[in-house]
């Protein structure tokens, strides 16, 4: 153990045990550091309850201070992506993963606190910059590090899948925790469950000072960093442009699936554990399965954004029947599917997204630069799609129907858009191919 701090290894030096260790744990890790900044997403209600009685929210902008506190997040996350590529490049994978999960863990503790608004809202930027600066970039290298070059594609798809895997074991213990000790006020049920969420990654933390080695040849490198120089050869590419906004409005819907939480629970009045089981099935379990199929059946096509444009169009369809869907008793099972198979398509989707670069013939010089162009786009949803949904929840308090209404048209809206910008960079990957071709 003392060797993994001191000496410089390789992973063909590493016994195989020690390899799939280190695959599990920034695996898991990437599902789980996240998780306090994105509790909204499954606990929506019990979240904000626990803001009201704390003081931090009231009953008026409840949903708004929530937007608003991931909007915080989100921000902060925007402006360190492209960053965190070059931070990952020139500080060691251990000490980014220990100190990332460690101070996440220890922001996560004092979130337990529900502390007053404008504290919180400096401790969601402060998870932006320990999570996305910090941690953000060092997964996929990590996992290159523990892989040889035949091995990598591989050990990515593991890795999606301890990362679903540990998602969904952890979201059913928080549902448990939340359900359980739902009778002991509106606060306790969510401190609990941020203790308990601060402590795993405290122990993740714990786990990568122990055993991450530092690895020979991993400083130093630029690869895959943000490159000045270029910006312009990135900036004139129209495919580049084309995959961030479908990425963009791809990611819009991805996100607002999770809308149909409240919808399930304000709407339909479906039993709090139900939905609870349901957001955590369709947060995690998934992805599971959702993103290598799709994958699968992209590969089978040649064409991801074939599959990212029928896919959109499916889950426009979706969006509008939910808008439409009537609110009664008897079709709350049939809203539970929905909400399911949405999340499973707008998973797959999103998924595959990135892999437009390659059907577009990005080239290898420029990739890094075009991913983080991609990021930074492809999630600009993140800093005002909750602000603006919890402002249309609050504005029609007394009629929770027509706000959902609202907002899966908007949804619907964005779905139809990623359809064109998918099909769009179709014709002209096939345009530049034929003018290649006949050059």
């Amino acid at each position: 153990m003392l060797s993994n701090l001191t000496q410089e290894r390789c992973a063909d030096e590493l016994t195989r045990f020690h390899r799939v260790f280190l695959l599990i744990l920034v695996s898991i890790g990437s599902s789980i550091v996240y998780t306090p900044a994105y509790l909204q997403y499954v606990f929506d209600e019990p979240l904000g309850k626990a803001l009201i009685a704390s003081g931090a929210a009231s009953q008026e902008n409840v949903a708004t201070t929530l937007g608003t506190l991931l909007a915080a997040y989100s921000w902060t996350a925007l402006v360190c992506y492209l960053p965190s590529g070059i931070v990952a490049d020139r500080i060691r994978v251990r000490t980014l993963a220990w100190v990332g999960f460690g101070t996440t863990a220890l922001l996560t503790y004092w979130y337990a606190l529900f502390p007053s608004y404008a504290t919180l809202i400096g401790l969601f930027i402060a998870m932006g910059v320990t999570t996305i600066l910090i941690w953000w970039g060092i997964r996929f290298k990590l996992v290159r590090l523990v892989s040889e070059e035949d091995q990598y594609s591989r050990n990515i798809g593991l890795s999606y899948g301890f990362y679903g895997l540990a998602g969904l074991i952890l979201g059913f213990v928080n549902a448990a925790i939340v359900s359980r000790l739902a009778d002991q006020g509106d606060i306790v049920p969510m401190r609990v469950l941020l203790l308990v969420l601060g402590s795993v990654i405290m122990v993740l933390a714990v786990l990568s000072f122990l055993f991450i080695p530092k690895f020979e040849g991993e400083i130093g490198s630029s690869e895959g960093g943000f490159n000045l120089a270029q910006l312009g050869q990135v900036l004139s590419n129209p495919v580049v442009w084309l995959a961030a906004l479908t990425l963009f409005f791809v990611y819009f819907f991805y996100t607002g699936v999770n809308q149909t939480t409240g919808y399930m629970n304000n709407v339909m009045h479906i039993a709090p554990g139900i939905v609870l089981v349901v957001g955590t099935v369709r947060t995690y379990g998934v992805s599971l399965v959702s993103a290598p199929v799709f994958g699968a059946i992209a590969g089978a096509l040649g064409s991801p954004s074939k599959v990212i444009g029928a896919g959109s169009a499916v889950v426009m369809v979706g969006l509008l029947a939910f808008a439409f869907l009537p609110a009664q008793a008897s079709l709350a099972y049939a809203a539970v599917a929905m909400a399911i198979l949405l999340a499973f398509i707008a998973n797959g989707v999103f998924g595959i997204c990135s892999s437009q670069l390659t059907e577009g013939k990005v080239p290898v010089s420029v990739f890094g630069t075009a991913t983080g162009l991609l990021s930074v786009i492809g999630f600009l949803p993140d800093t005002f799609s909750y602000i603006w949904f919890g402002s249309i929840r609050d504005a029609h308090q007394d009629n929770p129907a027509a706000a959902y209404t609202q907002i899966f048209l908007i949804l619907a809206g964005a779905a139809l858009i990623a359809a064109v910008c998918a099909f769009c960079l179709i014709a002209v990957a096939r345009r530049r191919d034929n003018a290649q071709r006949n050059a």
